[in-house]
């Protein structure tokens, strides 16, 4: 084996590894953007459910003029 072929070897293994470096984030950001839409929408649930008791009508005239 030649240098050059060697030299190009470790240029395609080090461009591997960025590949994988990058989608290993790409994976990261997406399981965390996942988490929170999770979490946004079990709390929207929560001040769904708090609210299933109140009467109709209620909040409807609020004077929101400053």
């Amino acid at each position: 084996m030649d240098t050059a072929s060697i030299a190009s070897a470790f240029v395609a293994a080090s461009a591997g590894q960025f590949q994988m470096a990058v989608a290993d984030k790409i994976l990261a950001m997406s399981l965390d953007e996942g988490r929170s839409a999770v979490k946004l929408i079990d709390a929207a649930q929560q001040n769904i459910s708090s609210l299933a008791n109140v009467p109709a009508g209620v909040g409807g005239n609020i004077d929101i003029t400053v």
